[in-house]
């Protein structure tokens, strides 16, 4: 070892390089959030997403490959708060019935997805048929919902709450039904109390597992 002490990082602000890039970061991400959930992705251009967030465009491709990679990072981040939300709520109502257990996890997917139209709109609209890699994005979280849902159905099964048989085109139908009515809901000022929306959801997902 020589010895030498190592060099202070720079601070501008009395913030670090890696706190000034993070917060950079996050303007981008808010801007996506605003612009293509608005606007939309294809009338959004790296320009105008530069302006919203304030940073230059270098800054832009020192975060993110292009739109895209900023669209699918917006898509998992809202996917990735659902399925917590949803997971927990379902957790929390385990002692509960097969009604109190579905209302629950409707209500929490419901309650991020459709807390903010822009949310909904990039969630539900916005990342269809971008690109073929964007698809294999979408698919593969439709394949995880599709899983967990399927899972659910399983378990009301073995406590005898719920027919015995295959479910996955059945929850493959049902999330489909759920993102579009979530994604009309929210798109029309959400004239609809979240309390209805989470009621036929629920009445949806019930009838389906328990009707010959």
């Amino acid at each position: 070892m020589s010895g030498r002490n190592p060099a202070p990082r720079r601070s501008y602000g009395g913030r670090s390089a890696e706190e000034r890039r993070a917060e950079r970061r996050e303007r981008l991400l808010a801007a996506g959030l605003e612009l293509f959930g608005t606007r939309g992705y294809a009338a959004t251009s790296i320009e105008r997403l530069c302006a919203t967030a304030s940073v230059s465009t270098r800054n832009f491709y020192e975060e993110f490959s292009g739109r895209e990679e900023l669209l699918t990072t917006l898509h998992q981040h809202i996917n990735t708060r659902a399925s917590a939300a949803m997971t927990a709520a379902y957790a929390d109502a385990a002692d509960g019935g097969l009604r109190t257990r579905v209302e629950a996890a409707v209500r929490a997917f419901v309650s991020i997805t459709a807390s903010d139209p822009r949310w909904a709109r990039i969630a539900f609209v916005e990342v269809i048929g971008v690109s073929a890699v964007l698809e294999q994005h979408r698919f593969r979280w439709r394949a995880r919902w599709e899983e967990t849902m399927t899972a659910m159905a399983r378990e009301a099964v073995a406590r005898g709450e719920a027919l015995d048989r295959d479910y996955r085109l059945t929850m493959i139908a049902i999330i489909g039904a759920v993102n579009n009515l979530v994604h009309h809901w929210s798109a029309r000022d959400q004239d609809v109390p979240l309390d209805d929306i989470t009621a036929e959801l629920t009445h949806l997902i019930l009838a389906a597992i328990t009707t010959p």
